[in-house]
């Protein structure tokens, strides 16, 4: 039987097989859901972290990192105690839960709770995001194997970067009608009960049914933590996250003074940064529709691990010497899209071979509290460089230099898998 149009237009677009199509089109809305639903929160979250002053956004990360730890052996004993297919719906049904609660606080408490609800929100949706994203491409390396995910995972990751499109767009429009975050939080229960719905249908695709023989997470709420500091190919992945989160903090940083130094006002520092997330927007949609899965596909794992920190090496060099915007909005686009583009899912990758220990306890370790742990690194470091009379730009070199010996490290390790 020879294809139908749609299936001929998607071949030409991603490297599809016949029968994969529907995989890739639920596991594509799958990840729209989660990242609409996020989307329409993130900007209720960045309102309420800085209610009381900017200062108080270490201290929230800290608090995040704090509850991350908490967390982590929590979805341990879930995913010990359930198989996947039970296990991951409920870890979302949690979730809506707890969006639910935060929906009659907000409705109901005097003063819609306070500071205090609000910093809680923060708080939990910052650790909401990191564990249901893990999550989602823990399920994504279980189901499909290598040459699936180096063929699909760009492609599918587009999946997010439309979500957030649309939800930071659609929580634009409804602010502009005064529609109150109530309503944001019970349209993101919907959507994590729609991404239920493709969860259950994967799993049957992926052959997780009620008499599947695939092994499930093994016993103990810290072993992924064990699994962990036995593993270097762990090691050097936690590496590899610690390393990117860091520049990414220093970039961010840098990117507020430099924007503060060029334009005076908020309109006009508004419309800067809305001029850069454009840029990554567009980047991102054109490689991952277009480059990502031939990309990866074409030059290799060891070579796609290394091209954000050469990247970002020689991005923060360039800064160091010409710290202008047009300097800044050429690095951040380049860096960011490439991130959302390519290393992402590339990473993704690399948790395939694994068994199911590794992707659903030692995996969430490492998105959630090594990925927070770099931030926080890397929002005290500039203060600890200005104490000690360094400049920070040598600092980022540092560790963007690396970052590359790490991406190195980790492709040869992953060729020998």
């Amino acid at each position: 039987m020879s294809p139908s149009a749609p299936q001929r237009f998607l071949a030409r677009l991603v490297l599809v097989r016949p029968g994969e199509g529907a995989i890739l089109l639920l596991s594509t809305a799958y990840f729209f859901l989660l990242f609409y639903g996020y989307y329409l929160l993130r900007p209720v979250r960045e309102a309420f972290g800085i209610a009381r002053g900017a200062d108080k956004l270490p201290w929230l990360m800290t608090g995040t990192m704090a509850l991350m730890f908490l967390a982590n052996p929590a979805f341990s004993a879930l995913v010990s105690r359930f198989p996947r297919r039970r296990s991951i719906p409920m870890a979302y049904r949690f979730c809506g839960a707890t969006l639910a609660a935060f929906y009659l606080a907000f409705r109901f408490l005097p003063g819609h709770g306070g500071p205090g609800l609000g910093y809680a929100f923060y708080i939990w949706l910052s650790v909401f995001n990191l564990f249901a994203v893990s999550i989602f491409w823990a399920f994504m390396a279980d189901g499909l194997d290598q040459d699936q995910g180096r063929r699909l995972f760009g492609f599918i990751a587009m999946g997010g970067t439309l979500g957030a499109i649309a939800g930071a767009s659609t929580t634009a429009f409804l602010a502009g009608h005064r529609v109150d975050a109530g309503t944001l939080l019970l349209v993101t229960i919907l959507c994590l009960e729609l991404a239920i719905l493709c969860v259950r249908t994967l799993a049957s695709r992926f052959g997780m049914g009620a008499g599947s023989a695939d092994r499930e997470p093994g016993p103990g709420l810290f072993q992924g933590i064990r699994l962990l500091a036995g593993s270097p190919y762990l090691a050097l992945m936690a590496l590899y996250i610690l390393l990117y989160t860091i520049t990414s903090t220093f970039l961010y940083m840098q990117q507020g003074a430099i924007v503060a130094r060029t334009f005076t006002g908020a309109a006009a520092r508004t419309a800067a940064f809305a001029r850069i997330d454009l840029g990554v927007n567009v980047l991102t949609l054109v490689t991952q529709v277009f480059l990502s899965s031939r990309l990866i596909k074409a030059v290799g794992m060891r070579v796609v691990l290394c091209i954000l920190p050469l990247l970002t090496l020689a991005g923060f060099g360039a800064l160091w010497a010409l710290p202008t915007f047009g300097t800044l909005a050429l690095f951040q686009v380049l860096r960011r899209g490439l991130h959302y583009a390519v290393d992402r899912p590339a990473r993704e990758v690399l948790y395939i071979p694994l068994g199911p220990g590794e992707k659903y306890k030692a995996k969430p370790f490492i998105d959630t509290f090594i990925y927070r742990a770099g931030d926080l690194l890397g929002t005290w470091t500039p203060a600890l460089m200005a104490a000690a009379r360094l400049p920070l730009g040598a600092v980022a070199l540092a560790v963007s230099g690396a970052w590359v010996w790490g991406g190195v490290a980790l492709g040869n390790l992953q060729r020998k898998r």
